[in-house]
């Protein structure tokens, strides 16, 4: 076995709406990082059908492997493991990753690592910045935000997260509303752009109650209902009620965040608060939530852009990192469409048969 230095893995992620597979080396070189994204085969139905996702992947994982490997100047002989998401996330899409992985693991003898892809997004600052542990971290994306301490590879502690929707969701359904493009949130910031972030009066969720809980959902109806108003007003919208509209939830989704991680880097005492998922791609809420880690006296870090999303270049890495610490997976790996990082917390969105949804 080489040098934990010298690790090479082969990472497959399949959650969503992304087809990606990477290649990543245990010093934090990523040799390559290969995404095949399906916006085009959803943008008429206004978000992502789980069903054309899993067709999706079943055909194109393979093929990313293929661009990975080629990429890198590798072959499969030339891995020491193969990590693949695992969980949570649209269940057809997991299976997918999961059954590939399995049959490489399979053909090939390498080790096999399952991956919680929420553990890939919070622990990419490790791949992107060698930020040493602990750290507070911010998990932003259209499916999840939560507040986590982050102690080691497994170890990570809920400290707060959103009781409804998650900030990408919220930013999707509003461009829906406002009659904006898909994926929301890239929509939504060019809109704001050029907007009167003062002009609608919207809510700050949850921040007269203590703690880092978020909500999202109230918010989202409040534009809602800002809209009807302008429509019956005067007969539909303008393209500054769009811009303004849309900077008016942009700062509201910003200061709430801002406010609850403010609230968490002081319960935590953490000396940086990083911050991963999709929506930290957006420009205003990364300088808001660097402002408040300034403010504390911590360090904020991010991930670059391309890192944000999802990848399979993070699931490389969190396979790395779970490998060093001796875990291993057989052929009896489940896909999991639920996987709480913090197992130890009360669920925050209920739970059922399948387990708790986070």
């Amino acid at each position: 076995m080489p040098a934990p230095s010298k690790l090479v893995f082969l990472g497959i992620e399949s959650s969503c709406d992304d087809s990606a597979a990477a290649i990543v080396r245990g010093d934090r070189t990523i040799l390559s990082s290969i995404v095949d994204g399906q916006t085009a085969l959803h943008a008429e139905f206004g978000g992502v059908v789980p069903e054309i996702a899993a067709r999706a992947h079943a055909e194109r994982l393979d093929l990313c492997v293929e661009r990975a490997l080629a990429e890198a100047g590798a072959d499969l002989h030339d891995l020491d493991g193969i990590a693949v998401t695992a969980g949570p996330g649209l269940i057809g899409g997991v299976m997918a990753g999961v059954m590939l992985a399995k049959g490489l693991a399979a053909g090939t003898g390498l080790p096999l690592v399952g991956v919680n892809h929420l553990a890939g997004h919070a622990l990419t600052p490790r791949l992107t910045d060698d930020l040493a542990f602990p750290y507070l971290m911010l998990l932003v994306s259209g499916g999840h935000c939560q507040f986590l301490h982050v102690t080691g590879p497994d170890d990570f502690t809920r400290i707060g997260g959103t009781i409804d929707d998650a900030p990408g969701e919220a930013f999707d359904k509003v461009a829906k509303l406002l009659g904006l493009a898909q994926p929301g949130g890239p929509a939504v910031e060019a809109e704001a752009r050029d907007g009167d972030a003062l002009r609608f009066a919207l809510p700050r969720p949850l921040l007269d109650r203590e703690g880092c809980d978020l909500s999202f959902s109230g918010l989202k109806t409040a534009v809602l209902r800002a809209r009807d108003g302008l429509v019956a007003a005067q007969g539909g919208l303008r393209a500054r009620d769009r811009g303004d509209l849309c900077a008016a939830f942009q700062n509201a989704v910003s200061e709430v965040l801002a406010e609850k991680a403010r609230r968490a880097l002081q319960h935590t005492g953490a000396p940086v608060l990083a911050v991963a998922g999709g929506v930290a791609a957006n420009g205003t809420i990364r300088t808001a939530l660097q402002d408040v880690a300034t403010a504390a006296g911590a360090r904020f870090t991010a991930p670059p852009l391309a890192l944000c999303t999802d990848n399979g270049a993070m699931i490389a890495w969190a396979g790395i990192e779970r490998f060093r610490e001796g875990n291993r997976d057989g052929m009896d790996l489940v896909a999991r469409p639920r996987w709480p990082l913090d197992t130890r917390a009360a669920p925050m969105l209920g739970t059922g048969k399948r387990g708790a949804k986070a």
